[in-house]
């Protein structure tokens, strides 16, 4: 046992615990040497074993995916154990992306010197989705609307339904435009082309049965500027799609002149 080191200098090289390193021998993952009275050495083979299983629980791994990788009993398809490994923390990524606007958003208001005790706290979690939503579009409001324009749209917008969902209205913004964009590119004077207006404008009804005409212009303002502001809230469709509804538009216009 030239080579080989104790558990107290493979501890000192790896960073390990003694414990992690006798619970991965419990696993079957590594399997130290023995002296007669029973101490465990690590030769160079167990070694770069247990620099093999840190690697692997580096790149997200599960113990038991390392240790059929070290059993090497069947065919293994490395590439879809790999593919599948980006896949886990493409999520995991979103959400830790997710976790980190949302704290965002809270310590926002706390410098804002609002209150937050863990009440509200609890409250602003559980409605993460509605608070981001909130806090991106009050960014382009900022830069595109004076306080006393958001004051009229917000009088304005006070005057929707009491049962106005405008979650729901929003995810609706997000299937049609998901639809017209799936059917892109039109004659925007095509049958299907002025169907499609026709469900814009229905949608759109909630909105301009109490927008000024002041509301309707700085909207269309807005809309016609949106790679200016994209970054800061996602639209709930395309910059494609907003410029089908405009020509569709136009198109139903010259017609209607035309007839």
């Amino acid at each position: 046992m030239e080579d080989a080191l104790d558990i107290t200098e493979v501890v000192r090289r790896t960073g390990l615990t003694s414990r992690a390193l006798r619970f991965y021998e419990a696993r079957g993952l590594v399997r130290p040497l023995r002296t007669a009275s029973g101490r465990r050495y690590y030769g160079p083979a167990e070694l770069e074993r247990v620099h093999q299983i840190v690697a692997l629980k580096r790149a997200g791994l599960s113990l038991a995916q390392i240790q059929r990788l070290g059993q090497g009993r069947g065919p293994l398809d490395l590439a879809a154990l790999v593919a599948a490994q980006l896949e886990a923390i493409d999520a995991r990524a979103a959400e830790l992306a997710e976790a980190k606007a949302l704290l965002l958003a809270v310590q926002s208001r706390i410098d804002r010197g609002e209150p937050v005790d863990a009440a509200t706290f609890c409250s602003l979690i559980r409605n993460g989705d509605a608070i981001m939503e909130a806090e991106s579009w009050k960014k382009v409001a900022d830069r595109y609307y004076t306080a006393e324009e958001q004051a009229h749209w917000a009088e304005r917008m006070s005057a929707l339904p009491g049962d106005f969902d405008s979650r729901a209205y929003h995810a609706q913004w997000r299937g049609l435009g998901g639809r017209i964009e799936a059917a892109l590119p039109l004659d925007p004077a095509s049958a299907q082309a002025q169907a499609l207006l026709d469900e814009w404008k229905a949608l759109l009804k909630p909105f301009t049965d109490v927008a000024s005409p002041q509301m309707l212009q700085g909207a269309t303002n807005l809309y016609n500027r949106m790679d200016e502001w994209r970054g800061d809230h996602e639209p709930p469709f395309s910059k494609a799609v907003w410029e089908f509804v405009l020509a569709a538009g136009q198109a139903r216009r010259e017609r209607e002149s035309a007839g």
